[in-house]
């Protein structure tokens, strides 16, 4: 995914070009809303970050510009206005997700992950997801490990889809509660050790990697 980060503050755009791209997207990154208008003409972008106080065009111009020119593009806003009235204006002008600031940087990036799964599903209708010879379909729900299906509950098939999205990288236990059971902090909990023996009981205990004081990894 080709992600645009419009932010006129240095040190946040850094922050965010820096780690989106260590999360695998293609990142740029301009600094006022004629310049995202002018970038978004003349590239394939497929996700925008856009901050509200910007010099000249405002962030609320910027997205009425980009909802009408480019209306199945996704823009996140972020921005340190956290009144209700200018989240609904945002929202309702057809952004697809707000954050305030500060903010998480995780969280961050799962929300921009749901909005692409949820359009990668509505452009395919279904997607099979395929990691050696486990093999996910995410219609019917099936998994099948190569020597026929695999029965699991609906949590561990969600984890299991998580991981084999994140394939090869090694997501950490907090990141798993945020992003398969929808805790945003739950330090104390061992929900994510349980379930994750479950699951390899069920596809294998050598697919998933334990990487100490770091989290889990499904293995290529």
């Amino acid at each position: 995914m080709r992600i645009l980060v419009v932010e006129d503050e240095p040190r946040i755009s850094r922050f965010l070009t820096s780690g989106l791209q260590a999360e695998g997207f293609v990142v740029d990154a301009v600094s006022d809303g004629e310049s995202a208008l002018a970038w978004v003409s003349r590239n394939e972008i497929e996700f925008v970050i856009l901050d509200l106080a910007l010099p000249g065009m405002n962030g609320l111009e910027v997205l009425e510009r980009l909802k009408v020119e480019y209306p199945d593009l996704s823009v996140l806003i972020l921005s340190a206005r956290r009144d209700i009235a200018t989240k609904l204006e945002g929202l309702r002008g057809g952004a697809c997700d707000y954050m305030v600031k500060p903010f998480s940087f995780d969280e961050l990036v799962e929300r921009i992950r749901i909005h692409q799964r949820a359009r990668a599903a509505t452009d395919a209708g279904a997607e099979v997801l395929q990691v050696g010879g486990l093999v996910l379909d995410t219609r019917s729900h099936r998994v099948d490990g190569g020597e026929g299906p695999i029965v699991l509950t609906g949590l561990e098939f969600r984890l299991l889809e998580y991981l084999m999205r994140n394939r090869g990288r090694t997501i950490s236990r907090q990141r798993l509660l945020s992003a398969v059971w929808g805790y945003s902090h739950q330090p104390n909990t061992n929900v994510v050790d349980v379930s994750m023996r479950r699951l390899r009981g069920k596809i294998g205990q050598d697919r998933i990697e334990t990487v100490r004081s770091a989290g889990y990894r499904l293995s290529e």
